[in-house]
C-alpha cells in the first residue's frame, strides 16, 4: 500500500511539473539593428533634424549650440577649402549630432543641399574637418505599356513615374508625335531605369532604354545610339536606324490643340469676314513658351494690328516661319536661334478672341500649310553604325513588342 501511495505522489509530482512547465513561454527578443545615417550610429549621439530658416546661417546654427564667434570664425577658417559655409540654403534639411552628457556638445554637423549629397563637419577634435559624401544609389529597371487611357502624363502618373519623364520623351519625339494628337486606346510601351538613393528612396528617372507609341496607326519607335563612343552623345532612332531629328519640330508648343486650320477660306472670328486664314492656330494659355521650329535666323520682330507682336525666322534658302499673337517676344531681329528655342510667349494680342500662336509657314517665299507639307528628315545611320545599332535594339524591340501588345 506504501509502494502504491509512492508511485500516486510520484505521478502527481510529474503531471505538475508539465502543467507548470506548459505555462511557461519563453520570448526572445531580437535586438533592434543600430540606425547608421551619414555613416554614424545614431544610438551614440543626441540627434537634431532641422531646416535651414529665412535668416539662418552656419554661424547663427552654431551660435545656438553655445559655440562663441570666435570660436566659429575658428571652424570656418578651418573648413573653408573643403565647405564653403556661404552655400547654405534656406529651407534645406542639416542634422546636428550632440554628446549625449548634460552639456550636449555638438559633435557633427551634416547639411544635404540635394537628396543625393550631404557635407559632413566633423568637430570632435581641436581641428575641425570637412568633406562631402554621395548617398549610394541603385538603379532599377522598370517596364510600363499597354494601352493608353489619359494623357501621357497621366499615364505615367498613375504608374508612380516622375512627371519630369514625360517632358523628355515629347522632347525626344518632338519631329515625329505630336502627343495632343495621341488617342486613348493607342499602344505605348517603354523601358527606363530609375535611381534609389540608398536602394529605397525614390530619386527619379536616370534614362530611357526604349520606348515606342502608336501615332496614327504607325508605331514610332525610339531607341538611344552613340554613334561615336569616345564622344558620350546619345542621339534617337527609330528601328530602321532613322534618327529621330528632323528639320522641323511637330508644333511650335509643347502642349497645345489646334483651333484652326491652314485654309483659302474662313470666317474670320474678329472681322467677321469670310477670308483666307494661311497659317494653323494653336491655343494655350497666356504666357507658354513658344518655339522656333527649327534653327535659323530672326528676320523679323514686331506689332501690327492684326498679327499682334509677332516673329519671323528665316532658316535657310528655303523655309522660313513666323508666330503671331504673342504676349511677349523675346528675341531680337538678327539674332541666331536653335531648334526648340523659346522665342516668346503665348498671347492675344492683334485680331484675336482668345490667347493662341498662329504658326505661319513659307516655302520659297510662298505661304503653304505645314501641317500637309512633306518636310526633310534627319539622316539614318549607315555602314557599321547601323549594323551595330539594329544588334544593340533587337532585343529592347522583341522587349517593346511584347509589352506593348498586352
Amino acid at each position: 500500500m506504501k509502494q502504491v501511495s509512492a508511485i500516486i505522489i510520484l505521478l502527481f509530482l510529474i503531471i505538475s511539473c508539465n502543467k507548470t512547465t506548459d505555462k511557461i513561454e519563453t520570448k526572445i527578443t531580437k535586438p533592434k539593428p543600430p540606425k547608421i545615417e551619414f555613416g554614424f550610429n545614431y544610438a551614440d549621439y543626441n540627434v537634431v533634424n532641422d531646416t535651414i530658416e529665412k535668416g539662418q546661417t552656419f554661424g547663427t546654427i552654431l551660435q545656438g549650440q553655445n559655440i562663441g564667434n570666435k570660436q566659429v570664425y575658428t571652424i570656418v577658417e578651418q573648413i573653408k577649402d573643403s565647405f564653403n559655409v556661404r552655400n547654405i540654403r534656406y529651407h534645406k534639411p542639416y542634422t546636428l549630432l550632440r554628446s549625449k552628457n548634460k552639456t550636449n556638445d555638438l559633435q557633427v554637423f551634416i547639411y544635404q543641399p540635394d537628396a543625393l549629397t550631404y557635407y559632413v563637419i566633423d568637430l570632435r577634435d581641436s581641428i575641425a574637418k570637412a568633406y562631402r559624401k554621395i548617398k549610394p544609389v541603385t538603379l532599377k529597371r522598370k517596364i510600363i505599356g499597354g494601352v493608353l487611357k489619359s494623357s501621357l502624363s497621366e499615364t505615367l502618373g498613375n504608374e508612380s513615374v516622375e512627371a519630369a519623364l514625360a517632358s523628355r520623351i515629347t522632347k525626344i519625339f518632338a519631329w515625329s508625335i505630336d502627343f495632343f494628337k495621341l488617342k486613348k486606346g493607342d499602344r505605348y510601351a517603354l523601358i527606363f531605369k530609375e535611381r534609389f538613393i540608398n536602394d529605397s528612396i525614390y530619386d527619379g528617372v536616370e534614362e530611357l532604354e526604349a520606348a515606342f507609341f502608336e501615332y496614327k496607326g504607325k508605331i514610332v519607335y525610339a531607341f538611344p545610339f552613340e554613334q561615336d563612343t569616345t564622344s558620350g552623345k546619345i542621339e534617337y532612332y527609330d528601328d530602321q536606324g532613322k534618327t529621330l531629328k528632323n528639320l522641323f519640330l511637330k508644333t511650335p508648343i509643347k502642349f497645345s490643340r489646334i483651333t484652326s486650320r491652314f485654309t483659302s477660306n474662313r470666317f474670320h472670328p474678329v472681322q467677321h469676314t469670310w477670308k483666307a486664314h494661311k497659317g494653323t492656330d494653336y491655343a494655350a494659355p497666356t504666357g507658354t513658351p513658344i518655339s522656333t521650329t527649327a534653327a535659323g535666323i530672326v528676320e523679323t520682330t514686331g506689332y501690327t494690328a492684326g498679327n499682334g507682336n509677332f516673329v519671323k525666322v528665316k532658316h535657310n534658302g528655303t523655309y522660313s516661319t513666323q508666330y503671331l499673337h504673342m504676349s511677349r517676344i523675346l528675341v531680337k531681329r538678327g539674332q541666331r536661334v536653335t531648334q526648340g528655342q523659346t522665342i516668346g510667349l503665348v498671347g492675344s494680342t492683334g485680331l484675336a478672341t482668345g490667347p493662341h500662336v498662329c504658326y505661319r509657314f513659307w516655302k520659297n517665299g510662298v505661304q503653304v500649310d505645314a501641317l500637309k507639307l512633306n518636310l526633310p528628315t534627319g539622316e539614318s545611320l549607315t555602314g557599321r553604325n547601323r549594323e551595330r545599332f539594329l544588334n544593340q535594339i533587337e532585343p529592347l524591340k522583341r522587349e517593346l513588342d511584347s509589352i506593348g501588345n498586352l
